[in-house]
């Protein structure tokens, strides 16, 4: 077919749009995006395009036929930095892939999720029902940060494929992260991060690049909670400071709470702006995302970096 003749797309659990942004960044056509959330999808219409759906997956409607469907539906219920609830209801929310993937004809299905997904009983219901309707099912576990997304994030893509299965992506280089902290251009309305305390701030003015709360520990005890002490040497991540020649540590929803990871700036004691969590998923400075700012927390790190995002397309899109 060649993508040259726009090979067109369906996005579920769309969020704001990377997935659906790296896919026309590979020159496919996304026909329609569906997202639950009215912050993201407003994201995803400002910068994207005006096909997004707010709507829950699990109601499907007449769609337009499309060659490839993907989906990141959520995670929350499989990923080793949650509780890992079986019993989460959202669990089960991929298995409406395989009822789209009918509805709408596609050849192609990518399903993106945190690794331990590949592992769950509702991953092995959804690739009973995907080979049911007669797809070749593979699985690809890939870290971004060795695609030059200077992040480590490692997720799992599950693609099923009735035009023969895609070659694995070989690995390319390694991107530090300290780009995503050059200058930003003035009033740009997503460069902002929480006040800190006066307590914040002290524990900040202790940390030396790289650092997290072992040398806040070791170099002023009396700002330290008795907790820190009896967790030792566990979550070492917590209240870091980003090392700007490494890839950063992998960005989650919350990434501008000192206490959920390594997600203060390299030089300032402050936590990373939006806009700052942004370019480490590779969103362009031209965005600018919806919602108040824990809102848009949310969609930055439930994203998936859309350089992975075009790595992963590409090899989709050479199936046709």
């Amino acid at each position: 077919m060649g993508t040259q003749q726009r090979i067109t797309v369906g996005d579920l659990f769309a969020g704001a749009g990377l997935f659906s942004q790296a896919f026309t960044d590979e020159g496919a056509k996304v026909r329609f995006a569906i997202e639950l959330d009215r912050h993201a999808a407003a994201s995803y219409a400002r910068n994207v395009g005006k096909h997004v759906r707010v709507a829950s997956a699990t109601d499907i409607w007449p769609a337009p036929k499309v060659n490839v469907i993907v989906a990141g539906p959520p995670c929350q219920g499989f990923s080793t930095l949650g509780r890992r609830d079986p019993k989460d209801v959202r669990n089960r929310l991929c298995l409406v892939v395989p009822r789209w993937a009918e509805h709408c004809q596609a050849d192609v299905v990518v399903v993106e999720n945190v690794p331990p997904f590949l592992e769950s009983s509702a991953w092995k219901s959804m690739r009973r029902a995907l080979r049911a309707q007669r797809y070749e099912v593979i699985t690809w576990t890939l870290d971004a940060a060795d695609f030059g997304v200077p992040q480590r994030r490692r997720r799992s893509f599950t693609i099923a494929s009735r035009r023969g299965l895609p070659i694995e992506p070989a690995a390319t280089c390694v991107q530090a992260a300290k780009r995503a902290f050059s200058r930003v251009a003035r009033r740009d309305p997503m460069h902002v991060w929480p006040d800190a305390s006066e307590l914040m701030n002290a524990r900040m003015r202790q940390l030396p690049v790289g650092g997290d709360r072992r040398d806040i520990l070791e170099r002023a005890p009396e700002l330290c909670p008795p907790s820190w002490r009896k967790i030792g040497c566990q979550a070492t991540d917590v209240w870091g400071r980003i090392n700007p020649e490494a890839p950063a540590n992998t960005i989650r929803c919350d990434f501008q709470n000192p206490s959920k990871g390594r997600y203060i700036h390299p030089e300032e004691d402050r936590m990373i702006s939006l806009r700052e969590g942004a370019r480490l998923q590779q969103i362009p400075d031209t965005w600018v995302m919806e919602g108040h700012r824990t809102a848009i927390t949310r969609q930055i790190g439930n994203g998936v970096p859309i350089g992975l995002g075009q790595v992963v397309a590409r090899q989709v899109l050479e199936l046709f």
